[in-house]
């Protein structure tokens, strides 16, 4: 996979040459493709029009022509900038550039989200429009994935998703990068996005006081819930999903040694879509369940999988899962090296081992915080981590440990190493 380093550039210093990313859904912009070198004059007046400030491009795919003002004028003598002043700019430079990927980030999400509600909402009333939204965002999300550019796994703010979106697109997300790292095709991939994004439908089927499951159920109502698997199934042929669509529905809680539900599946029976799916799935659940009491963090989640749950779980896959999300994943609370306490931000999904961090810092406001990538940081890494009831509450305010996580995918985003350590 080709590590591509994006930047973001206003529209208004768009030139023919350049590589651009239009970081928006396949159906909001007027060209075949999302990202492309710009080749005339045209692109940019359409790019111009879609009311962005500011796109992503990147400089090593891109040969722009030189600016007109550059060839008529004579270079002028600019006055030197103080070592100060030009880390001063470059520190906000840097983190107007950090927070314009996060806002992208959270506008795709909610976006996704609010697909999501209308894909409930006419599902019964318009099936074929359900089913078409559900095809539409997926593949908006393919568009994006299936890149030579590598992805990272963002953590957003808890603000982004409530509930029932949140689990939905979370586990649409990790399943489709897991589905990229383990190459399946685009007809897969396409058939993993809708079902996993669909994997609950059921529920809409169940009384409201069964649609989260409690540890407190008894046998008749922990029955009542599994039914929302076979409502699920019952809706996908209704909305007429494709039968490997209805297949991953019906298998979202199936596990490799039989354990699972309603069938007992196991083995050869789950392919691997739906293998990635029950695994993704039962993730986020520990980290996102009904009751946020009961939430583990995502460094315990994978390591629960690994230690006490991993015979339900296809072996290659898990590893996979465990090597693309990495020991930290987003939302770990962690201390590093240094003492200094951080939460994990965003993992590349190639380069696990050293994810982005935000640290706390007393000298820094929270607001100025940079993402810092431990990767271009060969003295600093993670010693270990931590509850967030663990913190001292000067360092439990600072970074607000996420009572929900929420995750999406940012590309070619990178920190240069010489502004790693600038928090």
């Amino acid at each position: 996979m080709t590590d591509i380093h994006t930047q973001f550039i206003d529209t208004s210093q768009l030139r023919i040459g350049m590589f651009v990313y239009l970081d928006m859904g396949w159906m909001e912009h007027p060209f075949p493709v999302s990202n492309f070198r710009i080749s005339h004059q045209e692109q940019i007046d359409k790019i111009r029009l879609l009311g962005l400030e500011r796109i992503r491009y990147a400089p090593a795919k891109s040969d722009p022509e030189p600016e007109p003002a550059a060839i008529a004028e004579a270079p002028k003598e600019v006055a030197a900038e103080s070592p100060a002043a030009k880390a001063a700019r470059e520190r906000r430079e840097l983190l107007a550039s950090q927070a314009a990927s996060l806002q992208h980030c959270e506008k795709q999400f909610s976006h996704a989200a609010q697909t999501f509600r209308s894909i409930h909402e006419q599902m019964h009333a318009q099936p074929d429009t359900a089913r078409e939204l559900a095809e539409q965002l997926i593949e908006g999300f393919l568009g994006d994935i299936l890149t030579e550019d590598e992805a990272a796994i963002r953590l957003l703010s808890e603000k982004a998703g409530e509930k029932t979106s949140l689990h939905a697109i979370n586990v649409v997300v990790i399943s489709l990068l897991l589905g990229k790292a383990l190459g399946l095709g685009k007809a897969d991939m396409l058939h993993l996005g809708i079902g996993a994004l669909l994997h609950d439908l059921g529920k809409m089927m169940l009384p409201d006081r069964l649609r989260w499951v409690d540890e407190h159920f008894n046998h008749s109502e922990k029955q009542l819930f599994q039914e929302h698997v076979a409502h699920g199934v019952q809706l996908a042929r209704k909305l007429g999903l494709p039968a490997p669509v209805q297949l991953l529905i019906g298998q979202h809680h199936e596990y490799f040694d039989g354990s699972g539900y309603p069938s007992h599946a196991s083995g050869d029976r789950l392919n691997l879509p739906s293998r990635i799916l029950s695994l993704v799935n039962y993730y986020d659940n520990l980290c996102n369940p009904a009751n946020p009491a009961l939430a583990i963090t995502p460094h315990e989640a994978l390591s629960q999988i690994f230690t006490q749950y991993k015979a339900r779980f296809h072996a290659p896959t898990m590893t996979a899962f465990i090597r693309m999300m990495g020991i930290y994943p987003p939302g770990s609370v962690v201390q590093l090296t240094d003492e200094r306490f951080a939460m994990v931000v965003s993992v590349n999904s190639s380069r696990p081992i050293k994810p982005r961090v935000v640290i706390h810092d007393v000298s820094v406001p929270r607001e100025e915080a940079l993402v810092i990538n431990l990767e271009h940081e060969p003295h600093l890494g993670i010693h270990k981590s931590l509850k967030p009831l663990q913190l001292p509450k000067a360092a439990f305010d600072y970074l607000s440990p996420r009572k929900r996580l929420c995750y999406f995918f940012e590309r070619g985003l990178e920190l240069s190493p010489e502004r790693g350590g600038d928090v």
